[in-house]
């Protein structure tokens, strides 16, 4: 593979259709259709791509239960990066998911060397405060990894099904890799699991939305559900006579299980000693619901394989990457609202040298990062944003007016979300989150 997805490093993808081919990532296009009332940024393409969401959209559609799943570690000032992410939680909680959202003090810890208290003190000021001021609900869990004790029990749990082999083609760990680190991506994988736990209603479809570089996360959780399962159903077929069924293998199954399962399942059966074979019963969904049901029952996981979607990096403000550690590059939530308006107005544009040549030849929307950050958080309004960008290109929209407009709304939306902040601080207590003790 050419392309190299790092979690912990600042990534810079300038092809994201080679997610496609090289990591089985599938367009996000193809599943807009199916969703009721799509979110700004996959109208927008800023998602571009998914696995699995079929699944929310149709628990969306239909009413059924799923969730939504993400993290953040508390490294830093939570920016404009952080900012997609939570609308997404927030979004999917107000389409109905029941939302979880864990603050990574272990990464932090282990990779950034953080204390404990210093990955608390970042996690509620920077992050939570943020998230409850975007319109988090106070019916969603929010946790501390170090002190929620279903992720380290499962944590532990899942960290039996992955050896360091598979860690190392999947991240590049090497020998001089720290064994807390790589208890963290068990970690992480324990959070996006967590939702489907009986305690928190069982298996159902779960969404992490994220940026590629986070795709590593999901690609070994995926797998690790497969693992962890009771059962797996598979479809087989005949060899003499060619006729596909399905099949489901119990891996060190209890015998009670598979009895039990087998009076479940209508129409011909065959019982064997670790598998059931179902010739007269083609729903595979229908019985990867049975299937589920059962494994629940007798102690066992049944866990659905996270779905994901992935949304487009914003590149910095002079252009090149935004990284936390250029400060002018990106625009903090907690930027003073007057410094992140001065901060627009550096910004690098998709404008000609001189006004003669912007009126003659037109700007470049999709090379200007104050477009982008219009495109991506300060204009909602669909028309609105066309008219600009049909202006931008026309030659008819100068640069100055979008520097200044876009400077504008920055200034207004840090100074709005800023004062949510503090209503959040005091709302903290209405909150379930889950602190290290």
């Amino acid at each position: 593979m050419n392309t190299k997805l790092d979690p912990w490093s600042s990534s810079n993808i300038t092809d994201y259709s080679k997610l496609f081919e090289e990591f089985g990532i599938s367009p996000f296009e193809n599943v807009l259709p199916e969703i009721p009332s799509p979110h700004m940024y996959m109208r927008r393409k800023i998602i571009f791509g998914h696995r699995d969401y079929e699944q929310i959209a149709e628990a969306m559609r239909t009413g059924a239960p799923f969730s939504v799943m993400d993290g953040f570690m508390p490294s830093g000032k939570v920016h404009l990066g952080h900012k997609m992410v939570m609308d997404q939680i927030v979004w999917h909680q107000e389409m109905g998911a029941s939302a979880f959202v864990g603050i990574a003090d272990r990464e932090a810890y282990s990779v950034r060397g953080f204390s404990w208290q210093k990955c608390r003190e970042i996690g509620v000021e920077e992050y939570i405060l943020s998230l409850i001021a975007l319109g988090f609900k106070p019916d969603g869990l929010i946790y501390f990894q170090s002190g929620c004790g279903s992720v380290k029990d499962l944590a532990f749990e899942l960290g039996a099904k992955v050896n360091f082999s598979e860690l190392s083609a999947i991240y590049g760990f090497s020998g001089e890799t720290g064994l807390s680190h790589m208890l963290s991506v068990a970690t992480q994988a324990a959070d996006i699991l967590q939702p489907q736990l009986e305690e928190f209603g069982g298996p159902r479809p779960v969404v992490v939305p994220v940026g590629p570089d986070q795709d590593p996360h999901l690609r070994l959780t995926r797998g690790l559900a497969g693992k962890m399962n009771m059962f797996r159903v598979e479809e087989r077929e005949d060899v003499k006579t060619g006729r596909k069924y399905l099949s489901v293998r119990g891996k060190a199954a209890q015998k009670e299980a598979l009895q039990e399962l087998k009076k479940r399942i209508p129409g011909k059966v065959k019982l064997y000693e670790e598998h059931i074979d179902v010739l007269e019963y083609p729903d595979l969904s229908g019985l990867e619901k049975l299937v589920r049901e059962v494994a629940v029952e007798f102690g066992g996981y049944a866990f659905i394989p996270p779905a994901s979607t992935y949304h487009r990096f914003m590149s910095g403000l002079q252009g090149g990457k935004m990284s936390s550690s250029i400060p002018e590059s990106q625009i903090a939530l907690t930027d003073d609202p007057k410094e992140g308006a001065k901060k627009v107005k550096k910004a690098k544009t998709g404008g000609c040298v001189t006004l003669e040549e912007q009126k003659k030849l037109g700007g470049k929307p999709e090379e200007c990062s104050v477009f982008e950050l219009m495109l991506f958080h300060l204009i909602d309004d669909d028309k609105e944003l066309l008219e600009i960008k049909l202006e931008c290109l026309s030659g008819t929209r100068m640069c100055g007016s979008c520097k200044q407009l876009a400077a504008e709304k920055m200034h207004d939306f840090l100074k709005d979300h800023q004062e949510k902040r503090e209503l959040a601080r005091e709302q903290l207590d209405e909150y379930r989150i889950i602190y290290k003790k």
